[in-house]
């Protein structure tokens, strides 16, 4: 793709990209499978250590961390392929709170620490997260919820702007109820303390956090669309009716279409989101969140889309416990809410595009 003024920026996934994410897939594929999937609803903290050091091994838990600290120096791009293979194997393991969203948040905090001992920390749990020594659950103002904050090793909060970084002993959790059995949500009770301040307000870090944790989300919803269109195609060719398949009737190919149709277009965009934030652009807070929003509400209408015709080809057979496609649908309703939900981002949306101050449109894409 060539930009206005002759640069260009090309979308396409290098191949060492390609072959990380593929290796990344084969292992979630043998190692994360539905079986696992209902072995850890039925323990007490839904996750798995032995999981955990395994995603560490593959170098997932360092890619966003810089190299002095330990990691792989990456960004948000790695990230895209990477949360979509998560999304596909519907991963219970919180990797893209503690990899992408606090690692993310960390390392703009190190930048903007007001003093040497908040750098200190900084650097420090970095260093732990980069080696896969903890996990770190983020409470964003944006969220009543947080996910997995009763594994976490540290938390990070907001108050009034500012980023503030907790012990787990320093929070009082209540455990809330949601759609999906392998999303363990808490309500976080805190008392803000000069001691747990770690970047004072006005620093932007929970507007970038905000894009960062929307874009993971945008691409496990791209991921569980892949999956649950996976199924509803094999479901289709076995299943038969009046002595042959189910697939082989129009009804049921146009309704896997329009979920291919959808998947496709959408892909570019999270792309697109994810070189927003990974490159940076000028009015860096504001052009980011239109292409995050941007991701976030073409992916959730192809998950919405996805569950509804992956569910539809089944029948009823799509509600039931027993079927894996319940395992994706309730992970694909239950992030619609997360990180900012629909309406949210349609509103980011519309700011843009009616402010008068953002050409819109293909031409206006590397303006």
């Amino acid at each position: 793709m060539t930009a206005p003024g002759g640069n260009t920026m090309d979308f396409a996934l290098t191949e060492e990209q390609e072959q990380f994410a593929e290796a990344i897939r084969r292992f979630l594929m043998t190692e994360m499978t539905p079986e696992l999937t209902r072995e850890l609803w039925s323990t007490e903290t839904g996750r798995s250590d032995a999981l955990w050091r395994q995603l560490a091994g593959q170098g997932l838990t360092a890619l966003l961390v810089p190299q002095q600290q330990g990691g792989l120096g990456l960004g948000e791009v790695e990230w895209a392929p990477l949360a979509q293979a998560c999304g596909y194997f519907a991963l219970p393991e919180p990797l893209l709170d503690t990899a992408l969203v606090a690692a993310g948040l960390l390392r703009d905090a190190l930048a903007a620490a007001p003093d040497a001992a908040a750098r200190e920390r900084c650097v420090t749990l970095l260093e732990r997260i980069a080696a896969g020594d903890a996990r770190v659950a983020v409470a964003h103002p944006q969220e009543r919820l947080v996910a997995d904050a009763h594994v976490a090793d540290a938390i990070l909060c907001a108050h009034e702007g500012a980023v503030h970084l907790l012990r787990p002993d320093q929070a009082t959790l209540t455990a809330r109820t949601g759609l999906d059995p392998s999303r363990r949500l808490f309500e976080l009770a805190w008392t803000p303390a000069p001691g747990t301040e770690l970047i004072p307000s006005g620093s932007g870090l929970w507007e970038m956090a905000l894009n960062r944790g929307a874009l993971g989300v945008a691409a496990q919803q791209l991921g569980l669309t892949q999956r649950m269109l996976d199924l509803a195609i094999d479901y289709s060719a076995q299943r038969k009716q009046f002595g042959k398949a189910i697939g082989a009737y129009q009804a049921a190919k146009h309704l896997l279409a329009d979920v291919a149709i959808q998947l496709e277009f959408a892909k570019p965009v999270l792309l697109r989101a994810a070189a927003a934030l990974a490159h940076g652009l000028p009015d860096r807070n504001l052009q980011v969140g239109l292409h995050v929003s941007h991701a976030r509400v073409a992916a959730a209408r192809c998950a919405w889309t996805a569950a509804r015709q992956a569910i539809q080809v089944h029948g009823a057979m799509g509600y039931t416990w027993e079927l894996d496609l319940q395992i994706f649908t309730k992970r694909a309703w239950a992030l619609a809410g997360s990180w900012g939900d629909r309406a949210f981002h349609k509103a980011r949306l519309g700011a843009h595009i009616l402010d008068g101050e953002h050409d819109i449109g293909a031409g206006a894409t590397f303006a």
